[in-house]
């Protein structure tokens, strides 16, 4: 049930502060802040904006990695009402200037040393910052207005929006509403029922909606703590972070999970006993990377699937056992159905096109200035999500890949994704990418790219794989052509780029 007056400052931080607000709220390298503390801080910043004249409905682009002052100016801001617009911190004076353009935004908060691409608006926007000073913009370091009460916003007002990363076209503004904060909040805690002493940890920055919400909102939410991974996320620094803040529940991708693995005993080098689970999002995590992350670990990953117009729809965890290579079955309040193109609803284990019911509280408002975009993917009642999929008899979900990832082979059906997880069941391969390879006779031949782990030589492994495949897969799966490669190209939440290596 979703109140009709909602603000998420208010949801995250107000009865936490006032029940304990003694707790650790955040911890990072270089010091915490209770949820008292929190709090005060986020009403003196939201007091200090308003001075400005940053007010309700006002779009901010907020352009900054993880750090306690990003935390700290997103609940600010929703504090007042005013509009967060989450930016990757690493987007060139191009990209930015395409979203202001596109946004609205008249005011941006970032940091001093990465500020260039923001100050070049100068001119015709409000810019503040952190950590640092430069003339024509506002420092927010030691900034304190009078505390302002939060704003009585509307479930369905606008809360925050979100810009993805832009890899099939110009990047597309996500708008949320307070509501979500709610409707996730409460999906996310059913998923992964919180305990007292549980300490969160996300990998991906957070102008990604992921990791916004399993390391800034829903932690706060559930009145634990969550720690702070400033800087990459390298193997040895995530690992690192989780024994110096005693992590319990890690949140991160696929490919830094292959990552952490592909390092010959390197759970051997930090004390990891803390975990009690791991997460994934984002793309695949196959069977082989889970068995093997179990065993070496020793803790589940829990695969969960995500889109940015929701954040997380569906997804494994302690409630259930763990079935490898599976995203898990629907979260409280979201439909799913794997369907052909006529909405027929298909039997267990049929392939199919994979929708989400468009009438959860925790769905986006639309794209912004974009009525055409949001109409494409939502219509007749459904969310189309671009994905194939199928379910088995329990009500678990598993995906065969993207509509246009995948293809046909002597006109039989490929899924990537399942060629992709027998290849990573090899001792010698880290990462491996499944594309087609135009050919006139067979329509497509079936091309992987690999990458082998440290210590295995380059000499024969095509052959050793395509021999070890025609045991454990059926022989029209086996790849016509496997390559070698230094490291497969990733966007900047770690997923790989399909196109880029079939281009290549």
């Amino acid at each position: 049930m979703i109140p009709e007056r909602v603000n998420i400052a208010t949801e995250v931080l107000e009865r936490q502060a006032a029940e304990h607000g003694g707790r650790t709220a955040f911890v990072w390298e270089a010091g915490e802040t209770s949820y008292a503390g929190l709090r005060g801080r986020v009403a003196r910043l939201a007091g200090a904006l308003a001075d400005a004249g940053v007010g309700r409905g006002t779009k901010v682009l907020v352009r900054m990695p993880n750090c306690i002052e990003f935390a700290v100016t997103f609940l600010a801001l929703a504090r007042i009402g005013a509009i967060p617009v989450l930016v990757n911190s690493l987007l060139g004076p191009e990209e930015v200037d395409y979203v202001f353009d596109h946004s609205g935004a008249d005011s941006a908060v970032t940091l001093a040393d990465i500020a260039g691409p923001v100050l070049a608006h100068g001119d015709r926007v409000r810019v503040f910052l952190w950590r640092g000073e430069h003339p024509g913009a506002v420092s927010l370091d030691g900034a304190g207005g009078d505390p302002v009460s939060p704003a009585n916003t509307g479930a369905d007002e606008p809360a925050f929006m979100v810009y993805t990363s832009g890899t099939t076209g110009r990047p597309k503004g996500i708008v949320h509403a307070h509501r979500w904060v709610v409707a996730l909040g409460e999906a996310n805690r059913h998923r992964v029922p919180p305990e007292p002493c549980d300490v969160a940890l996300a990998t991906g920055e957070w102008s990604f909606i992921s990791a916004l919400g399993h390391n800034v909102v829903f932690p706060l939410r559930n009145g634990v703590t969550a720690a702070i991974l400033e800087g990459p996320a390298r193997p040895e620094r995530v690992l690192a972070a989780v024994e110096r803040f005693e992590v319990t529940l890690l949140y991160s991708v696929a490919t830094v999970y292959r990552r952490i693995l592909a390092i010959e005993g390197i759970e051997d080098r930090y004390d990891l006993s803390t975990l009690r689970g791991c997460s994934a999002t984002g793309e695949a995590l196959e069977a082989a990377t889970w068995e093997e992350f179990k065993r070496r670990v020793g803790c589940d990953i829990w695969e969960h699937y995500g889109v940015s117009e929701m954040q997380m729809v569906l997804g494994q965890g302690p409630r259930h056992p763990v079935r490898p290579g599976s995203i898990g079955r629907p979260v409280p309040g979201t439909r799913v159905a794997v369907t052909d193109e006529d909405y027929r609803v298909l039997p267990p284990g049929e392939i199919g096109r994979f929708l989400i019911a468009a009438d959860s509280p925790g769905f986006f408002l639309g794209y912004h200035r974009d009525e055409k975009m949001t109409a494409r993917v939502v219509h007749d009642g459904w969310y189309h999500t671009g994905d194939l999929a199928w379910r088995d008899g329990d009500g678990y979900y598993w995906i065969a890949g993207r509509e246009d990832d995948c293809f046909k082979s002597r006109g039989i059906f490929i899924s990537p994704y399942e060629i992709e997880n027998a290849l990573r069941g090899h001792p010698a391969v880290a990462e491996a990418c499944v594309v087609p390879l135009s050919d006139a006779e067979i329509g497509n031949r079936i091309r992987a790219v690999v990458v082998a782990r440290e210590g295995h030589g380059a000499a024969g492994l095509g052959e050793e794989l395509r021999e070890d495949l025609r045991s454990r897969i059926a022989r029209y799966k086996v790849p016509h052509v496997i390559e070698l490669a230094d490291a497969l190209p990733k966007s900047a939440v770690g997923k790989v780029l399909r196109r880029e290596v079939a281009g290549s």
